[in-house]
């Protein structure tokens, strides 16, 4: 027999009308829907824990797993019908798999696998968010990378390949999820399955439970693919605290990363950064330095008199060397008169110095260093950027569909009229562009503010 634990308030107190801080079972289901709240208590603690129960976290499930998970599927589906897509038509064996596809179909495997292994061993939450991360990867990841193979014209190769991976990844998904989300994953399964195979089973619980297929997995190819997520990840941080845009490119990145990453993995860092050039360094003292302090606060009372002998051995580290010791065994070790200590990243004050026009961050035993300097070909760029993502946005709250072609007009700004000019044929081509008009407005029409330019524009469908 499973004992279900209790479901305490936010403070862990115990429910109870009298105290006013009781939930009433039907109307949560009927705010935040069965599923939502099957999720909050898999993946909140084990079944047989007591479960602090409170709105945000349910809500911050829906949105990490549920829209995660639906955006993916409504993206899918969007193409899928624009291209009549019949899955049942192709066998993912033939087609000519990319480095992203192998990727996801690796993932898909190592995580169908966890999430088997852990639902055996009782441990719910854990294959709950195991299934969760493999969401969030397939959205924010995969799909990023691979959305211009969908926008392509026609069924070519490349993009078969891509509705087939993307699609074998849903439905298992789909499958996978259907014990702990069971009616969002039969909505899934019912309409990517059922509507194109009419001798599959007619309900996601009437499938088999997925089985890994080890011969998918591909640990290097995953390996060389997390180490380029580390990167991507602090140099989307570098760029936020740089406050430069994702739309303005960049000339250089420097990493302390493995340097035996290929030169694909180069250009997806590189694409993902908006940056020109990468550099793999072993040393970034020219760019960053780390001074060490103790403490205080933790260890005077632990090491008592040896703190004047801890500050004078913090000061004459190697910094850079220091902090890799650290980030990578998450301790720094000191040799001391009376003997070895080791401190924790708690236990200390770290504080960072970095060259003018250079941002840097440094995470899990990776440093990057991002050159935020700008060169007016770069801000030219820069320019161009913006502006096809206003046209991108015009085309979309004026109704087009994703494979209307259309006019561009701008008006009110030389500048920006100069600047379009010259790379009209780039930004045509990335907007569906048939033709553009300068100094006139047509079709639907905005103002916009493009890095402190102010102009017009306006899109008309051919």
């Amino acid at each position: 027999m499973l004992v279900q634990g209790l479901v305490q308030d936010e403070e862990g107190k115990k429910m109870s009308k009298s105290k006013g801080n009781a939930v009433e079972p039907m109307e949560a289901l009927q705010k935040f829907g069965a599923d939502s709240l099957r999720w909050y208590f898999y993946t909140n603690s084990a079944p047989w824990l007591p479960s602090k129960f409170h709105e945000k976290a349910v809500i911050e499930g829906q949105k990490k797993f549920f829209s995660t998970l639906w955006n993916t599927y409504a993206f899918f589906v969007l193409y899928a019908n624009i291209d009549e897509f019949d899955p049942t038509k192709y066998d993912l064996n033939d087609c000519k798999l990319t480095v992203m596809d192998r990727w996801l179909l690796s993932r898909l495997n190592t995580a169908t696998r966890a999430v088997d292994q852990n639902l055996s061993a009782y441990a719910v939450p854990e294959a709950a968010r195991v299934l969760q991360d493999f969401v969030d990867e397939m959205s924010n990841w995969y799909v990023r990378r691979s959305r211009e193979r969908f926008w392509v014209q026609g069924e070519s190769e490349d993009k078969i390949a891509a509705y087939m991976t993307l699609y074998t990844a849903l439905v298992t998904v789909a499958k996978i999820a259907a014990p702990m989300a069971p009616f969002m994953s039969e909505e899934i399964y019912r309409n990517l399955v059922c509507s194109v195979d009419q001798n599959a089973p007619e309900s996601v619980h009437l499938c088999d439970f997925p089985v890994c297929e080890e011969e998918r997995i591909d640990t290097a190819l995953e390996a060389d693919m997390d180490e380029v997520l580390k990167v991507v990840t602090l140099g989307r941080a570098a760029r936020n605290l740089s406050g430069r845009k994702n739309r303005q490119p960049l000339q250089m990145l420097y990493t302390d990363a493995r340097s035996d990453l290929g030169e694909l993995y180069r250009h997806i860092i590189q694409q993902e950064l908006n940056v020109k050039e990468l550099s793999f360094l072993t040393d970034l003292s020219d760019l960053i330095s780390y001074t060490f302090k103790p403490q205080l606060r933790l260890l005077g009372q632990k090491y008592g008199k040896q703190i004047g002998e801890i500050r004078t051995a913090l000061q004459n580290l190697d910094g850079g060397a220091a902090k890799k010791e650290l980030d990578e065994t998450g301790t720094l070790k000191l040799s001391l008169s009376e003997g070895e200590i080791a401190l924790t990243e708690e236990e200390l004050l770290i504080e960072t110095a970095q060259k003018e026009g250079f941002t840097s961050v440094s995470d899990r035993g990776v440093t990057v260093a991002l050159d935020t300097n700008l060169t007016e070909a770069l801000i030219e760029e820069g320019f161009v950027r913006e502006m096809v993502s206003k046209l991108q946005t015009m085309r979309k709250d004026a109704g087009f569909v994703v494979t209307d072609h259309i006019e561009v007009y701008i008006d009110n700004n030389p500048k920006l009229a100069e600047i379009f000019m010259k790379y009209e044929e780039s930004i045509l081509g990335d907007v569906l562009g048939e033709a553009v008009h300068y100094g006139e407005l047509s079709g639907y029409t905005a103002e916009w503010d493009v890095n402190g330019e102010k102009a017009s524009f306006g899109v008309k469908k051919v």
